[in-house]
């Protein structure tokens, strides 16, 4: 007994040295680095709003306490971001991309022959937080309720095809035969909002609820903007006491239900981190870790 208590208090100790060891690595790696978020989107909007909360109380919680900024690379959906990120950015940790939440699902749903990059190659670090998407519209937009989508032409600003704002009113219009006509091209949702106000779109599909609460809750509590329906297959609490209905509910087949319900399965990781694949496993672990559905980054990262 003596022996195997020996052996197991070296094993101990030579394991707790062997960390402390990789850790102090790490720790002179990171000390007085800049690591750098690139957010997929132009300045103001949701997703780079929560890059720069997040970016305050990253350095905290790894060795070294390296220094953060963030920085906006907008476009094609916050494709051309991925790309450089994957493809040509130091791949040492002090890259993070903030991508659109379409962009963990590229290689699903996507022509991966049509991207600069392999998205089933990258290291996600997990999700900010889970949203749900909703579409909006101006009080003097022709429809005043989702049932008017049906009924009536309703132009929508979107970032790309490839973003939220720009494949959901699609995808309603091609499952549900809604109405909507996205109008593409602008670099992020506060252009959007800024257009909605300005009368050159009616609303937009893909807008965050949480992008509302913190950006635009003044526009909706004083009446100049309206949720038309909630672009989700859960549904938020809140909404839902306000009666304001969920497009999955419009589904009229099971096919067309199981279709929304994938693409509406992004909401969970609303607001993801990933690294490009080159990365060394034990700078990337030092990062706190989810799960898909799981507690948020936020909650750990403050």
């Amino acid at each position: 007994m003596k022996l195997k208590s020996l052996i197991f208090s070296l094993a101990l100790g030579f394991t707790c040295c062997t960390a402390a060891r990789a850790q102090d690595a790490i720790a002179s790696f990171y000390n007085g680095k800049t690591i750098t978020i690139i957010v997929g989107t132009s300045a103001g909007g949701g997703y780079d709003t929560y890059a720069r909360v997040m970016s305050r109380y990253m350095g905290r919680h790894l060795p070294g306490n390296p220094r953060f900024i963030v920085s906006n690379m907008p476009g094609a959906g916050s494709n051309i971001m991925a790309a450089h990120v994957a493809n040509s950015a130091p791949k040492d940790g002090t890259f993070i991309a903030a991508p659109f939440s379409t962009q963990p699902l590229a290689g699903v749903l996507e022509d991966i022959s049509q991207l600069r990059y392999e998205p089933r190659r990258l290291k996600y670090l997990g999700s900010a937080t889970t949203d749900i998407f909703m579409c909006v519209a101006s009080p003097e937009a022709p429809a005043k309720s989702f049932a008017d989508t049906f009924k009536v032409e309703t132009v929508t600003g979107g970032t790309a095809e490839r973003g939220s704002t720009g494949y959901l009113p699609v995808m309603l219009n091609n499952i549900l035969g809604t109405k909507f006509k996205p109008i593409f091209g602008y670099p992020g949702s506060r252009e959007i909002m800024a257009a909605i106000e300005k009368g050159e779109v009616h609303g937009m599909c893909g807008l965050n609820w949480s992008s509302l609460n913190a950006q635009y809750s003044n526009l909706w509590k004083e009446g100049k903007l309206k949720i038309l329906v909630q672009d989700s297959a859960i549904g938020h609490p809140e909404m839902d006491k306000l009666g304001i209905p969920k497009t999955i509910d419009f589904a009229k087949t099971p096919e067309q239900k199981a279709i929304m319900e994938i693409i509406y399965s992004q909401e969970v990781f609303a607001r993801p981190y990933f690294v490009a694949a080159e990365v060394p496993a034990d700078r990337l672990y030092q990062f706190p870790l989810i799960s898909i559905g799981g507690p948020n980054l936020a909650s750990r990262w403050t």
